[in-house]
């Protein structure tokens, strides 16, 4: 299988190669043809800039391993796009952190649709998932492809809303796109497979694991011109989709509800924060245009200069507890794990059991 850019041996290779990133990537194709880092000697590589650490492992890539991976994927019929492919959708491409490769299955040019994403409560009373469901239907029937991340509740009812009629819908997973999770959504699964979009950043086979859901949340975001909200407590998942398109500059849009529902908390925090009370689909369609390319929303990178983050200064080279490096540099703990979220996909830091440790130089 050939990628637009290159091959997939070679994509495969880089993904695999700890430490370096799409960053990295970008600057070394100023200097040559990407497929050509792999035919440099260690010392070569140390002149084209990299660092030690990440010179030694493209020398030491495990070139079985990479061709084990190639053949899944053939095998699974599964797209492999890379930052660097025209088909690599814009608006994802523009976010702090946009994944290297991105893992499809199904119809890969909803990647390049205008996006709505839906989020909210695993735990979704029955009129939140009619709700969820509700707007997901008319969203798409007003051109919009409806994004999710196919978990039980308001996502699983999303999805089901989008396809109820001849609308689109991608599920972003925090599993490899040839796992079944959850097990309950498998028929749903198939259903999106057939007449929507899986994707994922992760290689096949990987299988769920609670530090890759956080991950994927940034990917519908990123995706997306906009996040609604539906139910959800305040300590929701949810609110990290909503924290990454606040950071990307989205639109956010919140369901109000009952003040005596715990699910109406995080959607009620947030409209006083400055989200768009919604009642139905055309209050979201007053603030998103998609109809003109020139209307969609510019982008920034809201990540601070590595060398000026107070977050990466206040983790050290020892184990670091989360309420340490959020006590040292002054700051909520939610943004604090956010941005150490990011730090980690950029191997700045990594996550240990009881916080985090600085990695060395890049």
């Amino acid at each position: 299988m050939e990628q637009s850019y290159g091959k997939l041996t070679h994509w495969l290779a880089f993904y695999l190669c700890k430490g370096l990133g799409v960053k990295t990537l970008l600057a070394l194709a100023q200097k040559l043809p990407l497929a050509d880092i792999f035919t440099l000697s260690h010392e070569q590589l140390l002149a084209m800039g990299l660092n030690q650490q990440v010179a030694t492992n493209l020398c030491a890539i495990d070139w079985a391993q990479v061709k084990q991976y190639e053949t899944l994927i053939n095998q699974a019929d599964i797209q492999v796009i890379s930052y660097f492919d025209t088909h690599y959708p814009p608006l994802l491409k523009e976010i702090a952190s946009a994944p290297l490769l991105l893992f499809c299955r199904g119809n890969s040019e909803l990647l390049l649709s205008p996006q709505i994403a839906i989020v909210g409560s695993r735990n979704a009373t029955p009129i939140g998932l009619e709700i969820a469901a509700q707007f997901a239907h008319q969203l798409t029937a007003a051109g919009f492809t409806v994004t999710s991340g196919m978990a039980l509740g308001i996502d699983g009812a999303a999805h089901k809303g989008a396809l109820a009629g001849t609308g689109n819908t991608i599920a972003v997973l925090g599993t490899g796109v040839d796992i079944y999770y959850p097990k309950r959504h498998r028929l749903l699964t198939e259903q999106v497979l057939k007449s929507g979009l899986l994707v994922s950043e992760f290689l096949p086979g990987t299988a769920a694991n609670a530090n890759n859901f956080p991950r994927r949340n940034r990917i519908i975001s990123g995706l997306s011109l906009g996040v609604l909200i539906v139910e959800a407590e305040i300590k929701s998942g949810s609110l990290i989709t909503v924290r990454y398109a606040l950071e990307q500059n989205k639109e956010v849009f919140a369901v109000p509800g009952s003040i005596k529902n715990p699910l109406s908390q995080a959607s009620h925090f947030l409209i006083k924060q400055g989200a768009k009370l919604v009642e139905n689909v055309s209050d979201i369609l007053e603030e998103v245009s998609f109809f003109n390319e020139n209307s969609l929303y510019n982008i920034e990178e809201p990540i601070e200069n590595e060398s000026e983050c107070i977050v990466l200064k206040s983790v050290g080279f020892e184990v670091t507890p989360v309420d340490v490096i959020a006590r040292r540099c002054e700051l909520p703990i939610d943004k604090v794990q956010t941005r150490l979220l990011d730090l980690e996909l950029d191997d700045k830091v990594e996550r240990v059991l009881d916080g985090y440790i600085k990695l060395g130089a890049t």
